[in-house]
């Protein structure tokens, strides 16, 4: 997947390779410059630290799955196209799935480490549902997309223990994960748009009559604003 002709993508196919075979907090950075056949002043020139490989790691997959993605059918659906892409994305990670479990071992008891990874992650899940079309304006989008990313993890999750040919585990949570979003979303869609309508209608309620203002001296009412 990685091209071998920068210094950068050289550092994190010595990362992965070592991961294959080594627990993630086991390895060092000199493990990986020397695996890379790198100085350690290279490696800093490119990276800030361990996690700054696995989120450059992440972002080569993005550019992979989004070169596979096709234009859109006109009976496609951003959901089928949204399914298609993680299916695609299981497909580019397949050759370093063994990597992958030790390092998403080592980081499930470290929500610290695990944390510097957050932003990257959501940002995937924005790409993902982007190149599917979907609209991603306003408060919803931040919802749309934390929502596809808690869905993705988990279908990763049986991702890393699916080892048949057809993925069927990996496809039924993706598949079920998606539905269930999909119906959590017009619920809060519903509801805002419910919230929405009645904040309208309190407005035009409350709206002060012409001519009319409350008078501080007296609980009885408005009075001639002339007086």
């Amino acid at each position: 997947m990685f091209e071998e002709f920068s210094r950068r993508n050289r550092a994190v196919i010595a990362a992965m390779s070592l991961a294959a075979t080594h627990d993630w907090g086991d390895i060092t950075l000199a493990d990986i410059a020397r695996e890379a056949k790198l100085n350690v002043a290279d490696l800093r020139r490119d990276f800030s630290c361990k996690s700054d490989i696995l989120r450059t790691f992440q972002e080569e997959v993005d550019a992979q799955v989004l070169a596979r993605v096709k234009p859109a059918g006109p009976d496609e659906s951003v959901r089928d196209r949204v399914f298609e892409t993680l299916m695609a994305r299981f497909d580019v990670l397949t050759p370093y799935k063994s990597a992958l479990k030790r390092i998403t071992s080592h980081l499930r008891c470290r929500p610290g480490e695990a944390s510097l990874l957050v932003c990257s992650g959501l940002t995937s899940q924005y790409w993902t549902l982007s190149s599917a079309g979907a609209k991603l304006e306003g408060a919803s989008a931040l919802v749309r997309v934390a929502g596809l990313s808690a869905v993705y993890s988990q279908a990763f999750k049986v991702w890393l223990e699916d080892n048949s040919q057809s993925l069927d585990k990996t496809m039924a949570t993706l598949d079920r994960g998606l539905n269930n979003g999909e119906r959590a979303l017009k619920r809060m869609e519903k509801a805002c748009g419910t919230l929405c309508g009645f904040v309208r209608g309190l407005k035009r309620n409350l709206k002060p009559n012409d001519g009319m203002k409350p008078d501080p001296s007296t609980d009885s009412g408005p009075v001639p604003s002339s007086a």
